[in-house]
């Protein structure tokens, strides 16, 4: 009988050349963007695991998945936490594939370092994880499929202790301009409990300036910690085994940026932020104390 089925391969839109990472001063450059990487079998196989990591470790809470369009593109922006290991990213993930279905593709904007990181950076692909670019992004759009970004990069991601409860995307504007030209929806994600996970002491940010980190790899802070299993973790490239402290996430409603306002990039800004804070704020209130319980 003949084989009807269709190759998962036909899922993912249409062959494209990888792209090249935006242009950049530093020494070190990302990966370049291969749409056609992301492998929708070896995520369906890798669910399960994620399943167990997320439920049972971080016994995870995602809410509002209903709120995200059935179709067509849409740039998640979302906040997230937990040095290197960022868990929140690893519920999202989740929580958006089996919604979903792996057949939808979701692409995950990452640091040049991640998607440059031998061995790391290959099994990226597979995931979808392609450097941060407008250019990739915006072919990823054009297949319809979906763009989940972190405005705030290094600097959220390794904020000290102290400012866990805040959204930290360091004035960066360039989500708003993307979502704009590209005509896409923006769909905020809040996650809350990922800073629970280890305990960074400071993001470094005066060490970074200091040892030219932004000209070396784009970094602006070298961050130091507390965490597991090495004591006293500067930098944190080599990771750490995160505490099982509970995450908890909220999907907002999607805006139109376009519609609402134009090219006035510093109202949107302040408005995303601002509804991304106050969510934050909502969810840090239904924490106990310890944080993994």
């Amino acid at each position: 009988m003949e084989d009807t089925s269709i190759p998962v391969r036909t899922l993912r839109g249409k062959a494209s050349e990888p792209i090249a990472p935006d242009e950049s001063e530093a020494r070190v450059h990302g990966a370049m963007a291969d749409l056609d990487a992301r492998d929708p079998e070896y995520i369906r196989n890798m669910l399960p695991l994620m399943w167990l990591l997320t439920t049972v470790y971080f016994r995870a809470e995602v809410r509002g998945m209903e709120r995200i369009p059935e179709d067509g593109p849409v740039l998640f922006v979302a906040n997230h936490s937990g040095g290197n290991m960022t868990p929140d990213s690893i519920v999202f993930t989740l929580a958006f594939n089996s919604y979903f279905g792996v057949e939808r593709p979701l692409y995950s904007l990452a640091h040049a370092l991640v998607t440059a990181w031998p061995g790391i950076g290959a099994m990226a692909k597979k995931w979808g994880i392609i450097t941060a670019g407008h250019a990739a992004s915006k072919a990823a759009f054009e297949r319809d499929a979906c763009v989940l970004v972190y405005p705030g990069g290094d600097v959220e991601v390794h904020r000290p202790f102290t400012a866990r409860h805040e959204i930290r995307f360091d004035g960066r504007k360039g989500f708003l301009r993307l979502a704009r030209e590209a005509g896409v929806p923006i769909v905020p994600v809040v996650a809350d409990g990922g800073h629970d996970t280890y305990l960074p002491l400071t993001d470094g940010r005066a060490i970074a300036r200091a040892l030219k980190l932004d000209k070396l790899a784009r970094l602006k802070v070298l961050p130091v910690s507390l965490a597991l299993p090495w004591g006293l973790n500067i930098g944190d490239f080599l990771g750490h085994l995160p505490l099982p402290a509970k995450i908890r996430m909220e999907v907002l409603d999607p805006i139109d940026v376009g519609a609402k306002f134009g090219d006035d990039y510093d109202e949107a800004y302040r408005h995303v932020t601002g509804k991304m804070e106050e969510t934050l704020t909502a969810l840090s209130a239904e924490r106990v104390l310890p944080p993994f319980l």
